[in-house]
C-alpha cells in the first residue's frame, strides 16, 4: 500500500508499507517529514512531477534506511513528488516523469522480466540495440556461434559488445596505423609504453591495473586497530605506493550533465580503490571543455560560429550541471577537488567546424596504497566473489558501446539509458570497508575491481579471468523487479566493488561491512574450469562462454589514413588595442577566474590539504598545482597539476603534446620533489575525431611526440585513456571536437611546507622571466588568438628538451632552498596575465614592468611579450637573494631576464621601449571574477553572485594571534606521534555519509587524548556505551547523504534507537563530559537540541542564502566567552574552512541568550557564507561544555592547511586551534585525576 504525507500546497511523501501505521508511526513520520502530515486519501488528484516507477531512487534508499534506523518495520520506499500546474511541466527525462494523480498504484510495475532472448540475426541485433560491434565482430559472433553449436542468447551478445567495446579495450590505440601508405612500427599503446620502458624511474605498476603506482615514502598511517568493533586510533609505519588516475566521462556528461560528470567521478575515485588489492584515493582533479556559453554580448570572440540546435543540453547548462555533479560526488564521499582546468572553444575555418559540442568532463587524481599490497594477488579455484555496494536497475545499459561512437548517431532512448545515476553516500560506505581491509596488517583481499563501463559483465569478468568462474544471478541485489537476465548482469549502477576474497575471511569483512552499512553479497566463485558463466537458480545460464570466447579474438584494427596538411590564418595584433586585448582575454572562461567552480566543491576534507586553488587574503583561485601530504606529520606528499594546448594541436598535433606536458610541468615545479623531474609520471588522456580525415595521422604523430618528448625528458606516462569518437551529428552535418591531449602529472613532493605560492610578496625583490621553450614567442594557438577569432599560422612549442630538463631541475633547486617568494607560470593569457594574477590575491601593491630583458633576447614586439603562451615562469626572488637566484640559472645555462619589481601603486607599468602603459589592477581583476560572476548567477542566482561580485575584494583573511602564542608543540607538551596511551578518552561519532572523521580523530589524538572510533551501528546494537569516555565528537560529512535535511536521519537513529538514545542520555548526564558538533556534527546538536534545552524557542539549522554547497576558507573571530575549548582563545581572529550547505542559523530568542563562541569577520555573504544572524558561525551551551560550529577547526590546525596564514609566522607548528581541543583536554584532566 501507498500512504501520502503532504507538506505545504505542493509537497507530497509517497511512502509504500507491507502495512498501515500506527499513531505512533504516524507521528515518527512526521518528524522525519518536518511537520508533513498523513493524508487518509488513498487517491490525489492532480499533475505531480516525481521519480520514474520503476527506479527506487538514491534518496529513497537513504530515506528507507532512516525510517529502519527509527524502529518503523515494513517500508520499501519513500518518493517526494511535487505538485505541478503547468500543462507541460519542466522535468528531468532521465530520471523523471509527469504523473496525472497519485494512487495506490504509483509504484506498481505491470512489466515482468523479460525472457532470455536467442539471437538469430546478429547484425539486425547489433543495430537494434545499439552495441557498435563491428562487421568483424558480427562474423566472430557467427564464428562462435557456429562453433557451440546454438544461438548465442542476448546476454553473451550484449556482454561481448561491452567487454570488447573500444571503451574497454582500446582496439585503436592498440591497432596498427598505416599514414600516407606507410604502416608505423609501433602501436599508439606501444609509443606510451616506451617512455615506462626507457625510463621506469620508481614505476611499480603501470598499464596493468586500475591505476599506476610509483613508489612512495615511508609515511605514518593513523587508524583505528580492530575495524569490526568500536576501538582506539593508533600510528603505525607504512611503505607507500602512489596513485595517479585520471579518467573522462565525456559522452555521458554531454547527454546528461549532472549524472554523467558526477559518475565519472565517482568511477575514476573507485578506480583508485580498486587499484593493487586495495588503496585509497586522497584528492580529485577535473577538466571540463564546452563550447561557448554564450554569457554575454561583449564576448564578440563567440560570434564566429552560429549556437546549434543543441541535441541534450546548453554549453552553459552543462558547465553548471556537470561541475555541479563532479562537485557533488567529491563532497558526499569526501574526496576534495585541489586542481583543475576550464576551457571554453570553438572554430570555424577551411569549412570545417570544430568546437566541443561533444564535451570533455575529466576526472582524474592522486592517492596511495600500502607497498605490500600494490600488486593484485592470483585467484585460486573455489575463492569467493564477492560485490558490495547498491541495487541492480536499468541504467547505464551499453555505456560502453554508445561512448565508443559519435554522439547524436543512435536515437535518443539508446542514449539516455547508457547513461549513469550516482549514489556518492553508498559509495563511501563501500569505500570505508576497502579502507579498514588496506589499513589491516593481513589485507584478505586478492584482487579487486571496481564496477564501471560494462557492469558486473566487465568487473567480474577480469576478476575471474586467470581461473574462469561461476555467478549466481540470484544473489545480485535487486532493485528493479523487472530486470531481465540481459539487463541484470550488463547494468551499470554505480557505487560496486567486487573481489575475491577466500572464505575464510568472508566473515571478517561481513563484519565490517555490517558495522558500515555497506551491502555484501558473496555472488559467485571462482572455478579453475576457464569459462564465464551466469546461472539462475533454475540451472538456465544466460552465459556460458569460455574465457577465450568471451574476451574475443576478433581482428586487429587497421587504422589507414593521409596526412591533410592545414593553414590557418595568422594572428594580426595592434599594439594601440591592447588594452581591448587584456579585457578580452582575462574574459575568456579558460583565463577567467574560476571562483564559481571552486566555491561551491570541498577543498580542505581529509585535512591533508597543504594546496588547492585558492591563494592569497581574498581567497582567488591562482594556484598552479594542487599539494596533498600522506600523513598528519605535514612532510611527505604529492603533488598534481594539468596541462593541455588543443588550439595549439589544431596548428600543429605534435606540438600540442609537447605544450601540453610542458604546461603540466611548469605547474607542477613550483612544488619540492623528492627526485626533481625524476618524481615525475604521467597519465595521458586522449580525446580525438577519429575515422575522419586526416585526424587518425594527426593522433599518430600527436602520441609519437608525446612518446618522444616524455622519453627525451626521461620521465614516464604509467596512465591514461581513449575518448575517440569526440564528434556530434547534426543530421547530415558534424561538428568535430579539437584533437586534445590532457596531461595530468603527480610526483611525490619531499617537504610540502615549501611548496611556493603564485601571490606577490609585499617586500624588497625582483621579478624574473624563466624560459622553458628555447624559442621564439609566438601567438599560434594563445587566448589572445582565440578572442580575435584565429588560431594562428605558428604555435610555439619546446625546441631544447634538455635544457627545459635543467630549466625545470633549477627551478627545484631555488624552491627546495627557499630563493623564491612566489612563483607563477606563464600559459594561457600570456606574461600579462601572469603577472596580473600574482597581484589579484592582495588588496595592495603592483609591478613595476621593464621589456628591456626580452630586447636582449631579441624579442621587441609588445603584444608578443605580453600574450605569448611559450612554456615560461615568472618568480620573485628577495633583492637580498638574487645573486644566489642567477648563479643556479647560470649554472644550469637556463635562459632568463628581468622582468621587473614591486611597487606601491595599485597597477602594472609596462615601460616598453620608453614608453609606459599602465594598467589598472583592481578594475583589471573585476574584468577577469566577471566571466565567473555570469556563471555564478545561473548556479548561485543573481541576488548572491551580485554580493559574492561586490565583496569578495573587500572582505581579507585577518589575523591575531592569541597573547603568547608561540606555535610551538613542545610548549603545550604534544608531538605529532606517541606510542603510550594518555588515560584521557575520547571518542568520534560517525553515521553513514560522514566523512570528516580522520581528521577530527588526529585533532583530539595530537591534543592528547585517546581517541576511539564509533560507529552509529556500534551505539545501536550496543557494542558502545560512551561510558568510558568523557568527550565525544560528533563529525563532518553528509550522513545518510542530507536525506530529508542536514542529520536529520541521524537524529533519527539517536531519538527513536534505545540503546543509542540511552548511551546519549547517559553521557549528557554526567558532569565530567564535553561534546563537540562540527559541520554536519552541528546540525545533529541542534537538531537533537543538545545546546540550548532550556531555551522555549529551538534554534534550526537551514539552507545557505545561496542553496548550495560553499566551501571556502575564510575569516572568523573569537567572541569573549566561557566555553571550555574557546575561552582562553577569546579576542582572536584568525582563518578557517567551511564546507556546508546548511549552515544558516536560525536564532529565534534574544541575541544575548547565546553563548556565541564564533563568529564570522563579515556580515555580508561570501565572508558569511550562509546568512546566519549576528554572523554566527558556532554557540555554546550556557555551561561553555558543549559546542556546536559550522566551520572546521580540525583542517586547520596545522598552517600548512590554512589557505592563507601570514608569512611572519611561517615557523609555526601549528596554529591556535590545536589550543582548543588541548583546553578540553586538560578541562577533562581537573575533572577526573
Amino acid at each position: 500500500m501507498v500512504i501520502f504525507f503532504k507538506k505545504g500546497a505542493n509537497l507530497v511523501y509517497a511512502v509504500e508499507s507491507d502495512h498501515k501505521f500506527s499513531d505512533n508511526e504516524k507521528e515518527k513520520l512526521s518528524w522525519l517529514f518536518d511537520g508533513a502530515k498523513p493524508l487518509s486519501s488513498t487517491s490525489l488528484k492532480g499533475r505531480y512531477v516525481g521519480p520514474r516507477k520503476e527506479m527506487i531512487t538514491p534518496w529513497s534508499t537513504n530515506a528507507v534506511e532512516i525510517t529502519q534506523n527509527m524502529g518503523i518495520q515494513g517500508i520499501t520506499r519513500i518518493e517526494q513528488f511535487e505538485l505541478s500546474r503547468d500543462e507541460q511541466p519542466k522535468y528531468d527525462k532521465m530520471l523523471q516523469r509527469v504523473y496525472e494523480g497519485l494512487n495506490s498504484k504509483t509504484f506498481t510495475i505491470v512489466k515482468t522480466p523479460d525472457p532470455i532472448v536467442y539471437i538469430e540475426d546478429i547484425s539486425e541485433y547489433n543495430k537494434a540495440e545499439g552495441l557498435a560491434l563491428s562487421e568483424d565482430e558480427e562474423q566472430y559472433l557467427r564464428d562462435l556461434s557456429e562453433k557451440l553449436g546454438r544461438p548465442l542468447t542476448d546476454s553473451e551478445v550484449f556482454g561481448f559488445s561491452q567487454v570488447n567495446s573500444e571503451h574497454c579495450r582500446h582496439k585503436i590505440f592498440n591497432g596498427t596505423f598505416v599514414i600516407d601508405g606507410e604502416e608505423k612500427p609501433l602501436s599508439l599503446f606501444k609509443l606510451i609504453k616506451k617512455t615506462s620502458q626507457e625510463n621506469p624511474n620508481g614505476l611499480v605498476s603501470a598499464y596493468k591495473d586500475n591505476v599506476a603506482f610509483v613508489k612512495g615514502p615511508k609515511v605514518d598511517q593513523f587508524y583505528p586497530i580492530n575495524p569490526d568493533q568500536p576501538d582506539y586510533f593508533e600510528v603505525k609505519d607504512l611503505d607507500t605506493v602512489i596513485s595517479l588516475k585520471a579518467e573522462t566521462h565525456n559522452f555521458p556528461t554531454t547527454v546528461e550533465p549532472f549524472n554523467g560528470a558526477s559518475t565519472g567521478t565517482g568511477g575514476e575515485i573507485r578506480d583508485r580503490l580498486g587499484g593493487g588489492k586495495a588503496s585509497l584515493p586522497i584528492a580529485g582533479t577535473a577538466v571540463y571543455m564546452t563550447s561557448y556559453p554564450r554569457m554575454a554580448e561583449e564576448h564578440h570572440w563567440e560570434l564566429m560560429m552560429n549556437p546549434r540546435v543543441w541535441l541534450y543540453q546548453t554549453p552553459c547548462d552543462i558547465l553548471i550541471k556537470a561541475s555541479n555533479g563532479a562537485s557533488d560526488f567529491g563532497n558526499k564521499f569526501g574526496q576534495p577537488l585541489i586542481c583543475g582546468s576550464l576551457l571554453t572553444f570553438e572554430h570555424d575555418e577551411n569549412g570545417k567546424q570544430y568546437a566541443y559540442d561533444k564535451v570533455i568532463m575529466l576526472a582524474g587524481g592522486v592517492g596511495f596504497a600500502a607497498k605490500k599490497d600494490a600488486l593484485k594477488g592470483e585467484p585460486k579455484p573455489g575463492e569467493k566473489v564477492v560485490v558490495m555496494g547498491g541495487d541492480n536497475y536499468r541504467i547505464g545499459m551499453g555505456g560502453g558501446a554508445v561512448s565508443s561512437v559519435e554522439t547524436g548517431q543512435y536515437d535518443n532512448s539508446i542514449e539516455l539509458n547508457a547513461v549513469q545515476r550516482a549514489n556518492p553516500e553508498m559509495q563511501k560506505r563501500v569505500s570505508n570497508v576497502i579502507r579498514a581491509l588496506a589499513e589491516s596488517d593481513s589485507n584478505p583481499i586478492i584482487s579487486i575491481h571496481d564496477h564501471g563501463a560494462g557492469g558486473h559483465l566487465n568487473a567480474l569478468s577480469e576478476l575471474v579471468e586467470a581461473t574462469g568462474g561461476k555467478i549466481n544471478i540470484d544473489a545480485l541485489p535487486i532493485g528493479d523487479k523487472t530486470l531481465s537476465s540481459k539487463e541484470i548482469v550488463g547494468n551499470e549502477s554505480q557505487e560496486r566493488m567486487g573481489m575475491v576474497i577466500e572464505e575464510k575471511d568472508i566473515e571478517y569483512v561481513r563484519r565490517i561491512a555490517e558495522r558500515e552499512r555497506a551491502p555484501l553479497y558473496v555472488v559467485g566463485e571462482t572455478t579453475g574450469d576457464d569459462r564465464f558463466v551466469f546461472e539462475q537458480k533454475d540451472g538456465v545460464k544466460p552465459i556460458d562462454l569460455g574465457m577465450a570466447d568471451m574476451f574475443g579474438n576478433s581482428p586487429k584494427t587497421i587504422m589507414t589514413d593521409n596526412t591533410v596538411k592545414t593553414t590557418y590564418k595568422d594572428v594580426e595584433t595592434d599594439e594601440s588595442k591592447i588594452d581591448d586585448y587584456i579585457k578580452d582575454v582575462l574574459s575568456l572562461e579558460a583565463v577567467a577566474c574560476k571562483d564559481w567552480l571552486t566555491n561551491k566543491v570541498d577543498r580542505s576534507v581529509t585535512g591533508k590539504i597543504a594546496r588547492q586553488q585558492c591563494q592569497g587574503e581574498i581567497q582567488l583561485p591562482l594556484s598552479d598545482c594542487g599539494v596533498v601530504a600522506l600523513d598528519y606529520k605535514g612532510k611527505a606528499g604529492i603533488a598534481t597539476s594539468i596541462g593541455h594546448a588543443p588550439q595549439v594541436a589544431l596548428i600543429d598535433s605534435a606540438k600540442g603534446s609537447v605544450m601540453a606536458i610542458a604546461e603540466a610541468l611548469t605547474n607542477i615545479s613550483m612544488a619540492p620533489l623528492a627526485k626533481s623531474l625524476k618524481s615525475i609520471s604521467l597519465s595521458a588522456n586522449w580525446m580525438w575525431p577519429c575515422k575522419n580525415e586526416g585526424e587518425d595521422a594527426a593522433l599518430y604523430r600527436a602520441v609519437e611526440a608525446c612518446s618522444d618528448f616524455a622519453c627525451k625528458l626521461g620521465i614516464n606516462i604509467p596512465t591514461g585513456k581513449d575518448s575517440l569518437s569526440m564528434t556530434q551529428k547534426y543530421g547530415d552535418d558534424k561538428v568535430y571536437s579539437p584533437g586534445t591531449v590532457i596531461i595530468s602529472a603527480a610526483g611525490e613532493v619531499s617537504d610540502i611546507r615549501k611548496v611556493v605560492s603564485p601571490v606577490l610578496q609585499n617586500k624588497k625583490s625582483t621579478l624574473y622571466y624563466i624560459d622553458f621553450s628555447s624559442d621564439s614567442l609566438k601567438l599560434g594557438g594563445s587566448a589572445l588568438a582565440q578572442v580575435l577569432n584565429r588560431l594562428g599560422a605558428e604555435a610555439p612549442t619546446v625546441v631544447d628538451t634538455d635544457k627545459f630538463a635543467a630549466a625545470f631541475n633549477a627551478v627545484q633547486k631555488l624552491v627546495r632552498n627557499r630563493v623564491l617568494l612566489a612563483a607563477h607560470d606563464v600559459s594561457a593569457g600570456g606574461l600579462i596575465t601572469a603577472l596580473l594574477e600574482m597581484t589579484f590575491g592582495n588588496v595592495n601593491g603592483g609591478i613595476s614592468v621593464s621589456t628591456d630583458g626580452f630586447a636582449e633576447m631579441g624579442e621587441s614586439d609588445l603584444v608578443k611579450i605580453l600574450f605569448a603562451e611559450n612554456p615560461a615562469l615568472v618568480v620573485q626572488v628577495a633583492d637580498s637573494k638574487t645573486e644566489r637566484f642567477e648563479s643556479i640559472l647560470n649554472d644550469a645555462a637556463v635562459k632568463y631576464c628581468v622582468v621587473g619589481k614591486p611597487q606601491k601603486e595599485r597597477a602594472i607599468i609596462v615601460n616598453h621601449e620608453g614608453t609606459e602603459h599602465l594598467f589598472g589592477i583592481d578594475y583589471l581583476r573585476d574584468v577577469w571574477f566577471r566571466s565567473s560572476y555570469l556563471l555564478d548567477a545561473v548556479q548561485s542566482g543573481e541576488k548572491c553572485a551580485a554580493m559574492r561580485f561586490e565583496n569578495y575584494k573587500k572582505q581579507p583573511i585577518r589575523y591575531r594571534f592569541p597573547k603568547g602564542f608561540d606555535g610551538k608543540l613542545a610548549s603545550r607538551g604534544i608531538s605529532l606521534r606517541r606510542d603510550t596511551k594518555s588515560g584521557v578518552k575520547a571518542a568520534i561519532i560517525r553515521e553513514k555519509g560522514v566523512n570528516g572523521d580522520r581528521e577530527m580523530a588526529y585533532s583530539l589524538y595530537l591534543a592528547g587524548f585517546d581517541v576511539k572510533d564509533v560507529h552509529m551501528t556500534d551505539l545501536m546494537t550496543g557494542r558502545e556505551t560512551l561510558e568510558d569516555v568523557n568527550m565525544i565528537v560528533f563529525c563532518g560529512g553528509f550522513s545518510n547523504s542530507d536525506v530529508l535535511g542536514s542529520a536529520k536521519g541521524w537524529a533519527g537513529g539517536f531519538l527513536w534507537n534505545e540503546k543509542a538514545k540511552q548511551a546519549l542520555d547517559k553521557f549528557y548526564a554526567r558532569e565530567d563530559t564535553l561534546s563537540l558538533g562540527i559541520c554536519n556534527g552541528c546540525q545533529l546538536m541542534i537538531e537533537l537540541n543538545l545546546i540550548n534545552p532550556e531555551h522555549e524557542h529551538r534554534t534550526k539549522m537551514e539552507h545557505n542564502i545561496s542553496h548550495k554547497f560553499e566551501s571556502q576558507y575564510l575569516g572568523v573571530t573569537i567572541p569573549e566567552n566561557n566555553s571550555v575549548m574557546f575561552g582562553s582563545l577569546s579576542g582572536m581572529k584568525t582563518g578557517i574552512w567551511v564546507a556546508h550547505g546548511e549552515g544558516k542559523f536560525n536564532l529565534p530568542e534574544k541575541l544575548e541568550k547565546y553563548n556565541v563562541v564564533a563568529k564570522y569577520n563579515y556580515a555580508a555573504y561570501p565572508g558569511n557564507p550562509n546568512g546566519s544572524r549576528a554572523s554566527v558561525a558556532g554557540i555554546a551551551s550556557a555551561d561553555g561544555r558543549h559546542l556546536a560550529m559550522m566551520p572546521h577547526l580540525e583542517r586547520a590546525i596545522f598552517p600548512w592547511q590554512c589557505a592563507y596564514y601570514p608569512e611572519s609566522r611561517r615557523k609555526d607548528e601549528v596554529t591556535p586551534w590545536i589550543d582548543a581541543f588541548i583546553n578540553a583536554r586538560r578541562w577533562i584532566e581537573s575533572k577526573t585525576k
